[in-house]
């Protein structure tokens, strides 16, 4: 069973050994170079303003990564989310895990609405997230290049966290589950 805790530099090598075991049609839809050592290094040493990065670790392995990235600026009350899940542990509610604590974080700190971009293709990811409450918000064909030079569509997906939230508390809910908390 894989436990979410937060990204440190003590993570670095299996983030890395994680990232290097995706299957070559994952990493090309990941927008950071995951294969450069530096990149992940730096992630792990934290620090970045409005960057906060979660893995999901079962023993010393990485099984999962989530971030939220606080956008700039005039849009600083919305996070992009960045998920990905090991194969072998696709299927196990495992994203869905890393999506929530991704989202209740981004709350937390202030963070009204999350967005996601999706690979129109990646039908599983579209079904995990639109579980999650995300909703269409833009179409755009032939954003992106995947690495065999392939034209791909790209979904932004979008959470009104804060709604969804109010909502929750108008009705009682927040409370209920702040009850349940362990």
């Amino acid at each position: 069973m894989s436990e979410v805790v937060e990204l440190t530099d003590a993570h670095c090598d299996a983030l890395l050994s994680f990232f290097a075991g995706l299957p070559e049609g994952d990493r090309t839809f990941i927008q950071e170079d995951v294969a450069d050592t530096d990149v992940v290094r730096g992630w792990a040493a934290g620090g970045t303003p409005g960057v906060r990065r979660w893995v999901a670790v079962d023993g010393d392995a990485v099984t999962g990564y989530v971030a939220v990235l606080q956008l700039p600026g005039w849009s600083d009350h919305v996070g992009e989310l960045r998920l990905v899940v090991a194969p072998g542990s696709r299927g196990t509610g495992l994203g869905r895990e890393l999506g929530r604590h991704a989202m209740v974080a981004a709350l937390e700190a202030g963070l009204t609405k999350l967005v996601v971009e999706v690979v129109a293709e990646q039908g599983a990811a579209l079904a995990l997230f639109t579980d999650l409450g995300f909703t269409g918000e833009a179409l755009l064909v032939d954003h992106i290049r995947d690495r065999d030079g392939q034209l791909r569509d790209l979904l932004v997906l979008a959470h009104h966290v804060g709604d969804t939230w109010a909502g929750m508390s108008a009705v009682g809910l927040t409370e209920a589950l702040d009850d349940d908390a362990p």
